[in-house]
């Protein structure tokens, strides 16, 4: 049940009191309870700022960890595509054995350096497979596969990294004249 028509008017008359008080507004008991107000929140002051180095500690790392991962991605590439030209270049005709190695020194060492072109191989392997058929050689001469190997550092931090992290294969198939 609602109060009766006096309780209401008296509700508004005390609100019109109040409101005619607002226009000659005494301060003081506002900067009171802002003040009381900030001691209740004492433990949270400063959090903001932690809250900032955390987050911003969290996303440095998370994104040097990315950029790390995009380098060593690329380092393995390099090596691959490095590793596979070589072992094109050594196969084709007329080319002595090393010369695959040599060409993919060059291009290892141009593009990411030196340190990553120290342990490169290359090998030549004959097969017991024909060129056209694919079958067994009979009477013909078998195919010839050149491997070119490199061994390189992985990357852990910017290009420093463990010795030996990555092995890469490049191969190619000799050319042969006159067949």
């Amino acid at each position: 049940m609602r109060g009766s028509r006096g309780s209401d008017t008296g509700r508004r008359r005390g609100r019109e009191r109040d409101h005619g008080r607002d226009r000659g507004h005494d301060h003081t008991r506002d900067r009171d309870h802002a003040r009381d107000h900030d001691h209740t929140h004492d433990h949270e002051r400063g959090s903001a700022v932690v809250d900032f180095v955390l987050v911003g500690t969290l996303l440095t790392v998370l994104t040097l960890a990315v950029m790390q991962f995009g380098l060593d991605l690329l380092v393995r590439n390099t090596l691959l595509d490095a590793a596979a030209e070589g072992a094109r270049y050594g196969s084709l005709a007329g080319s002595a054995p090393g010369d695959g190695a040599r060409r993919t020194r060059e291009l290892i060492t141009t593009a990411i350096g030196g340190g990553y072109a120290r342990d490169v191989s290359e090998s030549r392997a004959a097969t017991s497979l024909t060129p056209r058929s694919g079958a067994p050689a009979a009477g013909r001469s078998p195919l010839t596969i050149v491997t070119v190997t490199v061994r390189a550092p992985l990357p852990v931090v910017g290009l420093i990294g463990a010795p030996g992290g990555i092995t890469v294969h490049g191969h190619g198939v000799m050319e042969s004249l006159g067949d």
